[in-house]
């Protein structure tokens, strides 16, 4: 009797033990990810980030850094709204994915199936827009992109300006990041939707995930909680270039927070946009007509992280810089937004997500032993 007893208090030292050793591990690592963002974003009176870590769709860490608007001095909240620029890319690829879904379009149909006098339109594929490997000029490396980055344009006004400019290589012969192939993607999204991209984004992404503070960007409109974004220059940080997001459009032009992402990535893992089969097609490598493979699906790239295979994205638009990096292996997602192109938060997601995999699999060895 006397040992039985006993066994509750032997223990009870053992529990009190393992939940301080979690509390001390907990606080280790949170300096940890302080320590690695802070190599970039340790100034509070600068333009500043937020950052969010999370698995199992459970946050680990969500914290902000600096400021959200300088004039004013605000400092940044993790609600705070951002431009994600490239990160756009992966709307566009799941949306044209939910038209093929529907039966309304097929990845492997020609583009002159929708625009009619695309030059070499019947070679050129939906999937070789999707994957970057169409060949066609990209606008944001034409010298005369300076002529329209501030006027209103129609989508097809957008793609009139690069169509007949020399392509760079044949189609499906090599991967080259290219931003005229998600215009045209956004294109065709409206004229086999019937509504404009931003309408379709809205109700079918954004309204569906349950993300309600993700936008389609306007410098006019009023945004609750937007982060301003500056440039820096040898006197010091200015306001952001002025452009106008009918240019970017489908490549670049959507807005969200930190959280809204969460959702984003909790909708693709639990299927809530689109089938598994579906799914599978964004998060796949492709290849070449070679038969080399590369390392990119329909709007994410797929590499590692130390062995481990990742998902990841970064983003740039004039003054605001992004990056999300999710590994599946351990439901592990973690996005960095800056509203200073002059802060990367690309290295340091990565570096985060490095560092958080490793706590991950440390921790996992200690619950063994």
């Amino acid at each position: 009797m006397i040992v039985k007893k006993l066994i509750p208090f032997l223990i009870l030292p053992l529990f009190f033990c393992n939940i301080t050793d979690a509390q001390t591990s907990t606080k280790r690592y949170e300096k940890k990810i302080d320590s690695i963002i802070q190599t970039e974003f340790g100034k509070e009176n600068e333009p500043g980030g937020v950052f969010l870590i999370t698995q199992n769709g459970k946050n680990l860490y969500r914290k902000a850094f600096g400021k959200a608007n300088l004039e004013l001095n605000v400092n940044m909240t993790p609600e705070n709204v951002f431009q994600i620029g490239s990160m756009t890319k992966q709307f566009t690829a799941v949306a044209v994915l939910m038209l093929e879904q529907q039966g309304k379009l097929n990845v492997n149909d020609p583009v002159s199936k929708y625009l009619k006098d695309y030059p070499n339109g019947d070679k050129i594929t939906i999937h070789h827009l999707l994957t970057h490997t169409s060949g066609i000029k990209d606008f944001t490396k034409m010298k005369s992109i300076s002529s329209i980055a501030q006027k209103e344009m129609k989508p097809e006004e957008m793609v009139d300006f690069f169509k007949n400019e020399p392509v760079d290589f044949t189609p499906g012969e090599k991967f080259d990041y290219n931003n005229s192939g998600y215009v045209i993607l956004g294109y065709i999204i409206e004229l086999v939707s019937g509504t404009s991209y931003e309408d379709f984004i809205r109700k079918n992404i954004f309204d569906k995930a349950g993300m309600s503070h993700s936008y389609y960007a306007s410098d006019r409109k009023v945004i609750p909680q937007r982060a301003y974004g500056y440039h820096k220059k040898e006197q010091g940080f200015v306001n952001k270039t002025v452009i106008s997001f009918s240019v970017p459009f489908s490549s670049g032009s959507l807005m969200s927070t930190v959280d809204d992402m969460l959702k984003w990535q909790q909708a693709l893992l639990q299927n809530t946009l689109l089938n598994p089969a579906e799914t599978q097609k964004a998060f796949q490598k492709y290849k070449l007509n070679n038969g080399e493979e590369f390392t990119y699906g329909y709007g994410w790239h797929l590499k590692d992280i130390n062995g481990t295979p990742d998902r990841e994205h970064g983003g740039s638009v004039f003054g605001f810089k992004s990056m999300g990096v999710y590994i599946p292996r351990e439901d592990i997602y973690v996005i960095g937004f800056s509203n200073c192109d002059c802060h990367s938060p690309t290295e340091i997601t990565r570096n985060i997500a490095k560092a958080t995999l490793n706590e991950v699999k440390t921790s996992s060895k200690t619950h063994k032993k």
